[in-house]
Protein backbone atom coordinates (compact mmCIF):
# COMPACT_ATOMS: atom_id res chain seq x y z
CA UNK A 1 0.00 0.00 0.00
CA UNK A 2 1.34 3.30 -1.28
CA UNK A 3 2.07 5.68 2.03
CA UNK A 4 0.56 9.16 1.95
CA UNK A 5 1.05 11.87 4.74
CA UNK A 6 -0.40 14.79 5.89
CA UNK A 7 2.65 16.67 4.89
CA UNK A 8 3.79 18.11 1.08
CA UNK A 9 6.06 19.77 -0.34
CA UNK A 10 6.11 23.06 1.17
CA UNK A 11 6.30 21.63 4.96
CA UNK A 12 9.30 22.19 6.87
CA UNK A 13 11.58 19.41 8.83
CA UNK A 14 10.39 20.92 12.02
CA UNK A 15 6.80 20.54 10.68
CA UNK A 16 6.66 16.98 9.99
CA UNK A 17 9.42 16.09 13.23
CA UNK A 18 6.88 17.97 15.44
CA UNK A 19 6.07 15.47 18.86
CA UNK A 20 8.91 13.82 18.20
CA UNK A 21 11.44 12.78 20.87
CA UNK A 22 14.90 11.69 19.66
CA UNK A 23 16.63 11.87 23.17
CA UNK A 24 19.04 9.31 23.36
CA UNK A 25 19.63 8.76 19.89
CA UNK A 26 22.64 8.68 17.68
CA UNK A 27 23.01 9.96 14.07
CA UNK A 28 24.94 10.60 11.18
CA UNK A 29 24.70 13.06 8.48
CA UNK A 30 27.30 12.75 5.57
CA UNK A 31 27.38 16.05 3.69
CA UNK A 32 26.07 17.83 6.80
CA UNK A 33 27.99 21.06 6.34
CA UNK A 34 26.07 22.91 3.84
CA UNK A 35 22.80 22.95 2.13
CA UNK A 36 19.55 20.72 3.55
CA UNK A 37 22.19 18.64 5.33
CA UNK A 38 22.98 21.59 7.78
CA UNK A 39 18.83 22.09 8.27
CA UNK A 40 18.77 17.80 8.66
CA UNK A 41 20.87 17.75 11.32
CA UNK A 42 19.71 21.21 12.82
CA UNK A 43 16.06 19.47 12.96
CA UNK A 44 17.56 15.92 14.45
CA UNK A 45 19.27 17.88 17.11
CA UNK A 46 16.53 19.85 17.84
CA UNK A 47 14.47 16.94 18.66
CA UNK A 48 17.44 15.87 20.81
CA UNK A 49 19.21 13.61 18.94
CA UNK A 50 23.20 13.78 18.84
CA UNK A 51 24.36 14.31 15.54
CA UNK A 52 28.08 13.31 13.85
CA UNK A 53 28.34 15.53 10.96
CA UNK A 54 30.37 13.42 8.28
CA UNK A 55 32.20 15.83 6.16
CA UNK A 56 35.05 16.16 3.48
CA UNK A 57 35.73 19.94 4.84
CA UNK A 58 36.14 19.54 8.80
CA UNK A 59 36.62 23.62 8.91
CA UNK A 60 33.45 24.04 7.46
CA UNK A 61 32.02 21.07 9.44
CA UNK A 62 32.91 22.89 12.92
CA UNK A 63 31.61 26.22 11.60
CA UNK A 64 28.21 23.99 10.97
CA UNK A 65 28.38 22.34 14.25
CA UNK A 66 28.93 26.27 16.14
CA UNK A 67 25.90 27.42 13.88
CA UNK A 68 23.65 24.36 15.08
CA UNK A 69 24.83 23.90 18.65
CA UNK A 70 25.01 21.86 21.50
CA UNK A 71 25.05 18.13 20.70
CA UNK A 72 26.89 18.43 16.93
CA UNK A 73 30.34 16.64 16.35
CA UNK A 74 32.29 16.91 13.51
CA UNK A 75 34.54 13.46 11.39
CA UNK A 76 36.07 13.61 8.68
CA UNK A 77 35.02 11.81 5.70
CA UNK A 78 35.66 11.61 1.86
CA UNK A 79 33.06 9.45 -0.19
CA UNK A 80 35.82 8.36 -2.80
CA UNK A 81 38.46 7.55 -0.18
CA UNK A 82 37.86 4.13 0.62
CA UNK A 83 40.25 4.40 3.72
CA UNK A 84 38.66 7.58 4.54
CA UNK A 85 35.64 5.57 4.76
CA UNK A 86 37.14 2.33 6.57
CA UNK A 87 38.60 4.76 9.29
CA UNK A 88 35.50 6.44 10.03
CA UNK A 89 33.26 3.06 10.63
CA UNK A 90 36.02 1.65 12.03
CA UNK A 91 35.97 4.39 14.53
CA UNK A 92 32.50 4.19 15.45
CA UNK A 93 31.76 2.96 19.01
CA UNK A 94 28.36 1.61 20.10
CA UNK A 95 24.69 1.68 18.05
CA UNK A 96 23.96 4.06 15.34
CA UNK A 97 20.01 4.87 15.21
CA UNK A 98 19.69 7.43 12.46
CA UNK A 99 22.18 7.18 8.91
CA UNK A 100 21.47 10.34 6.79
CA UNK A 101 23.24 9.94 3.12
CA UNK A 102 22.78 13.12 2.39
CA UNK A 103 26.18 14.10 0.55
CA UNK A 104 26.34 13.86 -3.22
CA UNK A 105 27.67 15.82 -6.42
CA UNK A 106 25.71 17.11 -9.36
CA UNK A 107 26.93 17.49 -13.53
CA UNK A 108 30.06 17.26 -13.31
CA UNK A 109 31.02 18.72 -16.47
CA UNK A 110 33.56 16.13 -17.71
CA UNK A 111 34.26 12.27 -17.43
CA UNK A 112 36.17 12.31 -13.92
CA UNK A 113 36.78 8.65 -12.72
CA UNK A 114 37.47 8.17 -8.65
CA UNK A 115 40.87 6.57 -6.97
CA UNK A 116 39.53 2.89 -8.14
CA UNK A 117 38.43 3.96 -11.78
CA UNK A 118 34.78 4.73 -10.70
CA UNK A 119 32.90 7.43 -12.54
CA UNK A 120 32.53 10.21 -10.03
CA UNK A 121 29.22 10.90 -9.93
CA UNK A 122 28.38 6.97 -9.35
CA UNK A 123 31.10 7.00 -6.63
CA UNK A 124 30.08 9.23 -4.69
CA UNK A 125 26.41 9.16 -5.10
CA UNK A 126 26.21 5.56 -4.47
CA UNK A 127 29.24 3.50 -3.92
CA UNK A 128 30.60 5.59 -1.24
CA UNK A 129 27.53 5.16 0.73
CA UNK A 130 27.43 1.74 -0.30
CA UNK A 131 30.73 1.07 1.48
CA UNK A 132 29.58 3.58 4.48
CA UNK A 133 26.63 1.74 5.00
CA UNK A 134 27.79 -1.85 5.06
CA UNK A 135 30.74 -0.81 7.03
CA UNK A 136 28.28 0.92 9.68
CA UNK A 137 25.73 -2.37 9.36
CA UNK A 138 26.88 -4.06 12.82
CA UNK A 139 26.33 -0.60 14.52
CA UNK A 140 23.04 0.17 12.71
CA UNK A 141 21.46 -3.36 13.56
CA UNK A 142 22.64 -2.97 17.39
CA UNK A 143 20.16 0.01 17.62
CA UNK A 144 17.16 -1.88 16.82
CA UNK A 145 15.21 -0.39 15.13
CA UNK A 146 17.61 1.93 12.92
CA UNK A 147 16.85 3.41 9.81
CA UNK A 148 18.58 4.74 6.45
CA UNK A 149 17.68 7.63 4.55
CA UNK A 150 19.45 8.44 1.34
CA UNK A 151 19.09 11.23 -1.33
CA UNK A 152 17.99 10.73 -4.14
CA UNK A 153 16.61 12.74 -6.94
CA UNK A 154 13.83 13.06 -9.66
CA UNK A 155 16.31 12.51 -12.31
CA UNK A 156 16.82 9.02 -11.97
CA UNK A 157 13.76 9.24 -14.42
CA UNK A 158 16.45 10.45 -16.48
CA UNK A 159 18.59 6.93 -16.61
CA UNK A 160 18.50 3.07 -15.13
CA UNK A 161 21.84 1.96 -14.26
CA UNK A 162 23.54 0.97 -17.42
CA UNK A 163 25.35 -2.07 -15.92
CA UNK A 164 27.13 -2.84 -18.69
CA UNK A 165 28.75 0.53 -19.12
CA UNK A 166 28.69 2.47 -16.21
CA UNK A 167 31.80 4.25 -16.05
CA UNK A 168 30.73 5.65 -20.00
CA UNK A 169 34.05 3.23 -21.93
CA UNK A 170 31.47 3.20 -24.68
CA UNK A 171 29.17 5.65 -24.71
CA UNK A 172 29.80 9.69 -24.89
CA UNK A 173 29.78 11.27 -21.28
CA UNK A 174 26.77 12.87 -20.76
CA UNK A 175 26.66 14.54 -17.41
CA UNK A 176 22.94 14.46 -16.81
CA UNK A 177 22.85 10.88 -17.30
CA UNK A 178 25.79 9.96 -14.61
CA UNK A 179 23.95 11.78 -12.62
CA UNK A 180 20.78 9.83 -12.97
CA UNK A 181 22.13 6.72 -12.73
CA UNK A 182 24.09 7.55 -9.51
CA UNK A 183 20.48 8.54 -8.21
CA UNK A 184 18.50 4.93 -9.66
CA UNK A 185 21.90 3.12 -7.78
CA UNK A 186 20.76 5.05 -4.68
CA UNK A 187 16.87 3.89 -5.27
CA UNK A 188 18.20 0.43 -5.68
CA UNK A 189 20.09 -0.03 -3.10
CA UNK A 190 17.32 0.90 -0.62
CA UNK A 191 15.79 -2.02 -2.44
CA UNK A 192 18.42 -4.52 -1.91
CA UNK A 193 19.62 -3.10 1.88
CA UNK A 194 16.10 -3.40 3.63
CA UNK A 195 15.52 -6.91 1.95
CA UNK A 196 18.71 -8.44 3.34
CA UNK A 197 18.78 -6.52 6.66
CA UNK A 198 14.94 -6.69 7.52
CA UNK A 199 15.55 -9.21 10.46
CA UNK A 200 17.90 -6.47 11.99
CA UNK A 201 15.74 -4.55 12.29
CA UNK A 202 17.25 -1.90 9.60
CA UNK A 203 15.17 0.17 7.54
CA UNK A 204 16.65 2.21 4.05
CA UNK A 205 14.49 4.51 2.13
CA UNK A 206 15.50 7.34 -0.25
CA UNK A 207 13.87 11.04 -0.24
CA UNK A 208 13.73 13.19 -3.60
CA UNK A 209 14.53 16.95 -1.43
CA UNK A 210 13.18 18.91 -4.43
CA UNK A 211 14.49 22.28 -6.09
CA UNK A 212 16.88 24.08 -3.60
CA UNK A 213 19.17 25.92 -4.03
CA UNK A 214 22.75 24.67 -2.84
CA UNK A 215 26.06 24.10 -3.12
CA UNK A 216 25.08 21.09 -5.36
CA UNK A 217 24.01 23.18 -8.74
CA UNK A 218 27.60 24.55 -8.64
CA UNK A 219 28.40 22.80 -11.89
CA UNK A 220 25.22 24.03 -13.54
CA UNK A 221 25.87 27.97 -13.00
CA UNK A 222 23.79 27.42 -9.20
CA UNK A 223 20.96 27.71 -11.08
CA UNK A 224 17.55 25.53 -10.81
CA UNK A 225 15.57 24.74 -13.83
CA UNK A 226 12.74 24.07 -11.79
CA UNK A 227 9.99 26.54 -12.09
CA UNK A 228 9.84 29.37 -9.10
CA UNK A 229 6.66 27.78 -7.42
CA UNK A 230 8.04 24.47 -7.02
CA UNK A 231 11.79 25.54 -6.19
CA UNK A 232 12.08 25.09 -2.19
CA UNK A 233 13.95 26.52 0.92
CA UNK A 234 16.54 24.26 2.63
CA UNK A 235 13.63 24.24 5.82
CA UNK A 236 11.57 22.31 3.20
CA UNK A 237 13.78 20.21 1.05
CA UNK A 238 14.92 19.08 4.66
CA UNK A 239 11.52 17.84 5.62
CA UNK A 240 11.38 14.36 3.31
CA UNK A 241 14.76 13.15 4.70
CA UNK A 242 13.56 13.98 8.18
CA UNK A 243 10.27 12.25 7.64
CA UNK A 244 11.98 9.09 7.08
CA UNK A 245 13.83 9.55 9.40
CA UNK A 246 11.34 9.52 12.43
CA UNK A 247 7.82 9.26 11.23
CA UNK A 248 6.01 6.97 13.26
CA UNK A 249 4.41 5.87 9.80
CA UNK A 250 7.62 4.46 8.41
CA UNK A 251 8.49 2.09 10.93
CA UNK A 252 9.29 -1.20 9.57
CA UNK A 253 8.89 0.68 6.08
CA UNK A 254 11.93 -0.18 3.64
CA UNK A 255 12.81 -0.33 0.47
CA UNK A 256 10.50 2.89 -0.90
CA UNK A 257 11.29 6.46 -2.83
CA UNK A 258 9.51 9.47 -1.11
CA UNK A 259 9.43 13.28 -2.22
CA UNK A 260 7.12 15.68 -0.79
CA UNK A 261 6.55 14.21 1.98
CA UNK A 262 4.83 10.93 -0.07
CA UNK A 263 5.63 7.96 -1.05
CA UNK A 264 6.25 8.64 -5.16
CA UNK A 265 3.77 7.20 -7.71
CA UNK A 266 5.30 4.32 -10.39
CA UNK A 267 4.84 5.96 -13.76
CA UNK A 268 5.57 3.63 -16.97
CA UNK A 269 7.51 6.20 -19.03
CA UNK A 270 9.21 9.60 -18.16
CA UNK A 271 6.90 12.71 -17.32
CA UNK A 272 7.41 15.26 -19.57
CA UNK A 273 5.66 17.80 -17.30
CA UNK A 274 7.40 18.92 -14.40
CA UNK A 275 5.02 18.43 -11.45
CA UNK A 276 4.54 15.00 -12.31
CA UNK A 277 7.98 14.33 -12.78
CA UNK A 278 8.54 15.34 -9.19
CA UNK A 279 6.16 13.09 -7.77
CA UNK A 280 6.68 10.03 -9.80
CA UNK A 281 9.39 7.26 -9.47
CA UNK A 282 10.68 4.72 -11.99
CA UNK A 283 10.14 1.15 -11.27
CA UNK A 284 13.12 0.07 -13.05
CA UNK A 285 15.12 2.14 -9.82
CA UNK A 286 13.35 -0.31 -7.20
CA UNK A 287 12.69 -3.56 -8.77
CA UNK A 288 14.65 -6.37 -6.77
CA UNK A 289 16.59 -8.30 -10.22
CA UNK A 290 18.18 -4.89 -10.91
CA UNK A 291 18.53 -4.04 -6.82
CA UNK A 292 20.46 -7.71 -6.58
CA UNK A 293 22.59 -7.11 -9.93
CA UNK A 294 23.74 -3.78 -8.41
CA UNK A 295 24.87 -5.21 -5.01
CA UNK A 296 26.83 -7.81 -6.64
CA UNK A 297 28.53 -5.09 -8.48
CA UNK A 298 28.68 -2.85 -5.65
CA UNK A 299 30.16 -5.87 -3.37
CA UNK A 300 32.85 -6.50 -5.55
CA UNK A 301 34.01 -2.85 -6.09
CA UNK A 302 34.33 -2.44 -2.02
CA UNK A 303 35.50 -5.79 -1.46
CA UNK A 304 32.45 -6.65 0.91
CA UNK A 305 31.77 -9.78 2.45
CA UNK A 306 28.81 -10.98 3.97
CA UNK A 307 26.02 -8.38 5.23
Amino acid sequence: MRITTPYGAKSTADEVSEGIDLTGKRAVVTGGASGIGVETARTLVRRGASVTLAVRDTERGHKAAEEIGHGVEVRQLELTDHASIAAFAADWEGPLHLLINNAGVMALPSLTPDPQGWEFQFATNHLGHFFLTTRLHSALAAAGGARVVSLSSSAHLFSPVVFDDINFKFRPYDATLAYAQSKTAVNLFAVAASARWRDDGITVNTANPGAIATPLQRHVGGKLATPVELQKTTEQGASTSVLLAVSLQLEDIGGRYFNDNQEAVPTDQRPADVEELVRSVAPYSLDPENAERLWAISAAAVGLNGK
